[in-house]
């Protein structure tokens, strides 16, 4: 799949219905579940709130020529070992995996956070046990740093790989 294929765009209020279609138990088995409604109202305010407050940017992913939104992709700001850095995450609806949207989508919003984002360093954790979006950090560009305790929501521990991207290289 080319990157003429997807296109990244900002998160508007329209896409908390996106929100919601990709808050399902298949969709959330390696973070902890399905959110209820009103954590993912937080969470949609939150995206809404990334490029104004300066602490990330969040995307739908749209398949063309369709212009159909299947899935998302963007980062926020963290704190990690001391440091202030960016998270990445992304999601793409069950009917369109398996295709590369999501590695050409994370490409295309790594080079948006090249171009944005404020601080160097960007990294995404995956659960170990999750082989397709480890896969997503290798086609993307992400260097594997090792395995590592994380909490995703917060308060529940798993084991994650620590992957990431220098910006500024």
């Amino acid at each position: 799949m080319t990157s003429t294929e997807v296109r990244i765009e900002p998160w508007t209020d329209a896409d908390l219905a996106l929100l919601r279609r990709v808050n399902t138990p298949e969709m959330k088995t390696h973070v902890g579940g399905p959110e209820t409604e009103e954590q993912l109202l937080v969470r949609h305010a939150r995206y809404l709130d990334f490029v104004p407050s300066g602490l990330g940017c969040m995307y739908r992913i749209v398949l063309l020529p369709e212009g159909e939104a299947v899935g998302t992709v963007g980062y926020g700001t963290r704190t990690w070992d001391g440091e202030t850095v960016h998270e990445m995450g992304w999601n793409v609806l069950p009917g369109h995996q398996g295709r590369g949207i999501a590695a050409t989508a994370t490409r295309a919003a790594v080079a948006a956070a090249r171009r944005e984002a404020a601080h160097r360093f960007l990294h995404a954790f995956p659960s170990v046990d999750n082989p397709a979006s480890n896969a997503v950090c290798a086609k993307a560009g992400f260097t594997l740093l090792g395995e590592t305790a994380f909490e995703f929501p917060p308060g529940r521990p798993m084991r994650s790989n620590n992957w990431r991207v220098d910006l500024r290289s």
